[in-house]
C-alpha cells in the first residue's frame, strides 16, 4: 500500500492510504458477512481510509440511512479498531423521512443539524471523534457562515478532526475556504467528487441544480485545486459502477459525447500493454496524476477489492499516461 497525508493542521492531519474503501452498501445490499470480510481484507492489505455517509443506504430498504455507519461500527469493536482506520463520513443529505428515491426534502446544513447528525453518526460509529466530515450537498437555504461556523465549533470542541465538502460548486468551495480563512476557523481541506477518466458532461439540469451537476470533476476544480495543493481530492465512483467491465452496466447518459470512444480505445489499449484491466488503469491513472487523487472504490467481495488494491502497485510509463491524458 501506498499512503499520502491530509490535512495541514499537526493535531489534526491524517495519513492515509492512496486506495479509500467506500462502505456506501454495506449493511444493506452487501450483507454483514461479506463487508466484514471486505473491511478485514482491506486493513490487511494496509488500507487505512474508509468512507461511508449518514444517509447510506436509504434508498434500499425505504429508511433514512445510518445502516452504512451502524454496520462499520459493529465491526469496529468487533475488530478493536482504532486509530489506525481513517473513516470519513458525511451528513446533509439525509432524507427527512423514510424514502426511496433522491429529492431535495432533505436535512440540510444548518448548524442545528451539523450538531446533531454529527453526533448521531459518532453514536452509529461508536467513535469519540469524527476523523473526516464532509458537508455532503449544498444547501443555499442556508447562510454559508452559519455552515462554516456550524462545522468549525465541532472541531473546536474536540469532536471533528478534518472537514470536507462534497457535490459542491468550486466557487462555493472557495466561498467557504475564504469565509473560514478570514474568520480564523477550521475549513474544507477534503474535496470529494465524482472523478475517472471518462469524462462526464456537466451542462444538463440535475435535480439539485439548473446548471448542472455540481459533483463532477471539471477543469476549474482541477484548475483551483493545482493552486490549492493543500487540498485533497477524494474521487467518488471512478470505476462507473462496472461500466468500464461489465456489459450489462452501461454508461450513464452524461458519457454519451465524441471523446468517450476516443478515451476507451486508449484505455484499453494501455491495458493490453501492461496486462492489467481497464479498472486498474483507470485507478493508476488517477492515484498517479499530476493533480494526485485518492480513488474511492466499492466492492460487494474480496475479489472485487483484490482487483482494486493491485492498482496501487501498477505503475504506468510516462508515454502511456501521456497517451491516456491526450485521447479524446
Amino acid at each position: 500500500m501506498k499512503y499520502r497525508t491530509i490535512g495541514t493542521d499537526p493535531q489534526h492531519r491524517r495519513t492515509v492510504s492512496v486506495l479509500s474503501l467506500g462502505a456506501m452498501r454495506f449493511g444493506t445490499d452487501t450483507d454483514e458477512a461479506t463487508s466484514f470480510a471486505v473491511l478485514d481484507r482491506y486493513v490487511e492489505a494496509g488500507g487505512t481510509f474508509v468512507d461511508t455517509s449518514n444517509n447510506y443506504a436509504f434508498w434500499v430498504h425505504g429508511s433514512q440511512g445510518g445502516e452504512s455507519e451502524a454496520l462499520l461500527g459493529r465491526w469496529r469493536r468487533s475488530r478493536g479498531i482504532g486509530a489506525e482506520v481513517t473513516i470519513a463520513t458525511k451528513l446533509g443529505a439525509r432524507p427527512l423521512e423514510p424514502a426511496t428515491t433522491f429529492s431535495r426534502n432533505v436535512e440540510g446544513l444548518s448548524a442545528a443539524v451539523i450538531r446533531e447528525q454529527a453526533e448521531r453518526s459518532r453514536e452509529r460509529l461508536g467513535v469519540e471523534k469524527l476523523d473526516l466530515l464532509y458537508a455532503h450537498i449544498e444547501d443555499t437555504a442556508v447562510p454559508l457562515e452559519e455552515t462554516v461556523e456550524g462545522f468549525a465549533a465541532l472541531v473546536g470542541e474536540g469532536t471533528v478532526s478534518l472537514l470536507g465538502v462534497s457535490n459542491h460548486w468550486t466557487w462555493r468551495i472557495e466561498r467557504a475556504r475564504g469565509l473560514a480563512a478570514r474568520a480564523g476557523l477550521p475549513g474544507y481541506e477534503v474535496v470529494q467528487a465524482h472523478h475517472s477518466y471518462l469524462r462526464q458532461r456537466t451542462d444538463r439540469p440535475s435535480l439539485r441544480s439548473a446548471d448542472g451537476t455540481q459533483g463532477v470533476v471539471t477543469g476549474e476544480l482541477l484548475s483551483y485545486l493545482r493552486a490549492e495543493p493543500q487540498l485533497t481530492l477524494v474521487a467518488y465512483s471512478p470505476l462507473l459502477g462496472g461500466g468500464y467491465a461489465r456489459t450489462d452496466r452501461p454508461l450513464t447518459p452524461g458519457f454519451d459525447h465524441a471523446g468517450t470512444p476516443t478515451r476507451l480505445a486508449a484505455l484499453r489499449e494501455v491495458a493490453a500493454e501492461t496486462g492489467a484491466t481497464p479498472n486498474q488503469v483507470v485507478l493508476s491513472w488517477l492515484i498517479g496524476a499530476e493533480i494526485p487523487v485518492i480513488p474511492l472504490v466499492g466492492a460487494s467481495s474480496v475479489a472485487q477489492l483484490e482487483e482494486s488494491l493491485a492498482a496501487v502497485d501498477l505503475d504506468l510509463t510516462a508515454d502511456q499516461r501521456a497517451r491516456l491524458d491526450a485521447a479524446g
